[in-house]
């Protein structure tokens, strides 16, 4: 991989830390001394294992130390009080772990896998009296072993499941206070030529549930594969939410069954992993959101004595959240990447006016999600401190640090390897940098998450110069990669908000219209149509929620060149590119292609591009005739003269029985989701294609078609009876192609959160430069609103390479308004 900007040294190497690793465990990044590790047993159960769906589900058991031979004493898992409350009985020693363990991924690098595990322990200062070790074992499992099922018996006659190294890893910390000490364990795995399984546990603590697993195990693809995926978004619920009757975080009991039948690598976070908002009802912000006068509201200070309020609510809701089952079974289970959205924060943050959002409650708040976002979800030490109205110092992003924050408190040094694209200039109102991630999830997919909170105001979402440190990088790993022999087929970029959406421009001219002023009037004076109104800025509640979509009018200019920037990036490498979305809080599949007066068949087509919409896994979806109302503003909007966009329909039925939507709606879906997302390997030896290797077949059947219509043989039949979302079939075929399913609640209130799935393939691409003609030159399509029918002709005019695009604009200087 090449060299990067941000490459900075890691924890253990910080001279200032006094809880590094003393012996230097960071040689644990060399395969080759994993290779060469002593081979030990850490384990001395002798108990059959049991099955791993049944371990994964509802009896997952585990002995004291991980059984890296397949072999444990077990006892079936329990739902725990671990909310954080301390037991004052048990002895604060430091050895208590209140959250975790919590695995991320970071980075693929050669032949070895990089992530880390966090942990949360009670009690702690600047000298903690103990720093905790992860023993990590790898897990030999015979080749093709589907989906690695049964651990203790082998199939095909193959032999046991064997351990064949054990090593020992020094906790790294990252934060410690009064309150609590955050562990970091930096992993270095081997990759092989078949997919492995890891165990690791952390020794001599004890875990506030006492059913809680000491043993935890993941997976790490073969040499030549790639990933496999889980997306989710909206993982938590909005303030006011009856949780009961939703029946909590149900459906993460079916990630957990799915993960069992077919182990997931990668659990990609899309923004909203937690839900903050309940800072501002039942918690600490109540006072100041109860303020009517928004004047006084903006002149609010944010004191030491706020700010420290308000830490401990972000700290407490983290650790009840991600100690809430069974949504705490994966987070140990499945590793993770992760960018934050607003409810990471607060609920619109970054999308109100600019006079608002500067001041200093918000910036407080905004400053303190940061600190334990960088934490929780990113395994990172934050900064040393965060803003305060009382050390106007800590406003912008600097060396000055508030001493306050640190009495009796240590702060690890803040560092970032090389899977961060890091902005160049704090965010307007978090006075940190944006943390932009490229990782390789396996042999031919790689992933782009772009974080589009830190920077964004009403009139922006990133900043160009970070849009130019993203795409200068991204081009670089992409071109590396095919001088390597081993170029990438697809790009997986996160984008946290749909691309590819239905417009609601008319809601927004309605909400931000003149007409709506003598109503606001009455709302400040005399709580007029209060649950219209936001308790914020006072404008009307959704339009924040309009304001953050890229298809809001004030990003438009912006989001149509930044998916000109991604067409280019697919014709220059001839990568197929796949987006990622939530926050909607329903399901739906977008999709932008090539005019179809320009006969290009999808195999070729670098302007397709899939926006997966999976949003939420928890929170409550809204009402029907919403969804309906999505659907029936679904037109064929027009990008450019050559690439229109539309949602497709891929729900052919509502899930199981039930009547929730009406029967003309097949693109939205209101109900609760998350995605599965595959690779038909090459590496599939004697498995079917998909149906479209024969690029005149496909012109055939699909040429001319609009985007109302199926444009290939992976949307074919797409819904519940497609390939993809059938388990036995999905990833199994060996064109290369990515099958997607989107697995949807079938009834709220089943706890065990059974779903429905729906799928579709989406090819791999094949781009040939000059191959096809464009309607650039075509003056009446460049410039009409609404673009005649699929009977004109293109010019015949060809490009020879692939298209220039212009830099990515923002609508407006934010400090001007």
């Amino acid at each position: 991989m090449a060299a990067h900007e941000h490459d900075h040294i890691l924890p253990d190497e910080d001279p200032r830390n006094p809880y590094a690793s003393a012996n230097k465990w960071r040689h644990q990044e060399s395969s080759a001394f994993a290779r060469a590790a002593l081979a030990r047993d850490p384990h001395t159960s002798t108990a059959n294992t049991r099955d791993l769906s049944n371990y994964l589900n509802s009896t997952r058991v585990e002995g004291d130390r991980p059984g890296t031979n397949g072999t444990g004493n077990y006892k079936p898992i329990v739902i725990g009080d671990t909310d954080g409350a301390h037991d004052e009985r048990v002895a604060d020693d430091g050895r208590e772990v209140v959250c975790g363990p919590l695995i991320n991924y970071r980075r693929m690098e050669g032949r070895t896998w990089y992530g880390s595990v966090l942990v949360v322990t009670k009690g702690g200062g600047k000298t903690p009296n103990f720093r905790p070790t992860l023993n990590l074992g790898r897990v030999e499992v015979a080749a093709r072993q589907p989906g690695l099922v049964d651990e203790g018996f082998a199939t095909n006659g193959a032999s046991a499941v064997k351990s064949n190294h054990g090593t020992d890893i020094a906790g790294i910390c990252l934060y410690s206070d009064p309150r609590n000490t955050f562990w970091q364990f930096s992993l270095a795995c081997d990759i092989a030529d078949t997919e492995t399984k890891w165990a690791y546990s952390i020794t001599d603590v004890r875990y506030k549930s006492h059913t809680k697993p000491k043993t935890n195990y993941f997976f790490v693809p073969a040499i030549n594969e790639s990933m496999r995926i889980m997306f989710h978004s909206c993982n938590g619920f909005s303030v006011g939410t009856d949780e009961e009757a939703w029946s909590g975080p149900a459906l993460w009991n079916d990630v957990v069954r799915s993960h069992a039948k077919a182990p997931f690598h990668v659990m990609i976070g899309g923004g909203d992993q937690i839900y903050n908002d309940g800072i501002r009802v039942k918690g600490p912000l109540r006072e100041w959101t109860d303020i009517g006068n928004p004047k006084k509201r903006r002149e609010f200070p944010f004191p030491e004595s706020l700010r420290e309020a308000c830490d401990d609510y972000y700290l407490n809701n983290y650790i009840r959240w991600y100690s809430t089952e069974p949504f705490a079974t994966a987070n140990g289970q499945i590793p993770q990447l992760n960018i934050w959205d607003d409810h990471d924060i607060i609920d619109g943050f970054g999308s109100y006016v600019n006079e608002f959002m500067k001041c200093d409650v918000f910036r407080g708040i905004g400053g303190t999600a940061h600190k334990y976002y960088m934490l929780f979800q990113h395994h990172l030490a934050p900064p040393a401190s965060t803003y305060t109205s009382d050390a106007p110092g800590t406003k912008e992003a600097s060396e000055e640090v508030d001493p306050k924050q640190l009495v009796d408190t240590f702060v690890g040094q803040q560092s970032f390897d090389s899977s961060y694209i890091i902005g160049s200039r704090p965010g307007p109102y978090v006075a940190e940098h944006s943390m932009n991630m490229f990782s390789k999830l396996g042999a031919r997919i790689a992933f782009l998450g772009i974080d589009a909170r830190t920077e964004r105001t009403r009139h922006q979402v990133n900043y160009p110069e970070t849009y130019d440190l993203i795409f200068g990088r991204l081009r670089d790993e992409l071109g590396a990669a095919a001088a390597a022999g081993q170029p990438f087929r697809h790009l997986i970029l996160l984008l946290g908000i749909p691309i590819a959406y239905p417009r609601l421009t008319w809601l927004e001219n309605v909400f931000s219209s003149p007409l709506i002023a003598p109503v606001k009037f009455l709302n400040r004076r005399f709580g007029f149509g209060g649950g219209v109104f936001n308790h914020f800025d006072g404008s009307v509640d959704l339009l924040d929620d309009l304001d953050d979509h890229y298809t809001a009018r004030t990003h438009k200019k912006e989001r149509n060149a930044l998916v000109k920037h991604l067409q280019a990036i697919c014709a220059g490498f001839s990568i197929r590119l796949t987006i990622l979305g939530g926050d909607v809080h329903l399901a739906a599949l977008g999709r932008f292609y090539s005019n179809p007066n320009l006969h290009i068949p999808v195999e070729q087509d670098h302007r397709y591009m899939v926006n997966v919409v999976s949003s939420a896994i928890v929170n409550k979806p809204p009402p029907a005739a919403i969804a309906n109302l999505l659907a029936s503003r679904n037109k064929i909007h027009h990008l450019d003269s050559d690439t229109d966009e539309t949602l497709m329909a891929l729900f052919d039925k509502d899930p199981g029985n039930s009547t929730k939507t009406r029967s003309s709606n097949n693109v939205t879906m209101p109900s609760r989701n998350y995605a599965i997302i595959t690779e038909n390997s090459p590496n599939n030896y004697g498995a079917p294609t998909n149906g479209h290797t024969e690029a005149t077949d496909v012109g055939n059947q699909f040429d001319g078609k609009s985007g109302h219509s199926f444009l290939s043989h992976g949307e074919l039949g797409a819904g519940t009876k497609h390939k993809s979302a059938d388990f036995e079939t999905h990833g199994k075929h060996n064109d290369g192609a990515l099958d997607i399913c989107i697995r949807v609640e079938i009834d709220q209130h089943d706890k065990e959160g059974q779903t429905e799935p729906y799928g579709l393939t989406v090819p791999v691409l094949n781009y040939e430069a000059g191959k096809f003609g464009t309607n650039a030159h075509s003056h009446h399509l460049r410039h009409s609103r609404s673009r005649p029918g699929t009977s004109g002709r293109a010019s015949t005019t060809a490009p020879s390479t692939a298209p220039s695009v212009p830099s990515i604009p923002v609508s407006a200087p934010e400090g001007g308004r």
